[in-house]
């Protein structure tokens, strides 16, 4: 699974969260959502855990194929 960048951003703005913020939210390390948000191909817990810690639907945040 791959992250939209620019609508995880703004998932991340509304949730008025900066990396760090995101990466305490979610239990992870910052390598891994680094690669979320560069838009790598991740697994679909994280892209999960990362959903849920912004509050919202994991189809909000994930590009198109």
């Amino acid at each position: 699974m791959r992250a939209d960048k620019k609508k995880l951003e703004r998932a991340m703005a509304r949730a008025c969260m900066n990396t760090k913020d995101l990466c305490t939210k979610a239990a992870m390390p910052r390598p891994t959502v680094n690669n979320v948000i560069t838009g790598r191909n991740v697994r679909s817990g994280t892209f999960g855990r990362i959903a849920t810690a912004l509050g919202v639907d994991v189809t909000e945040i994930l590009a198109d194929e």
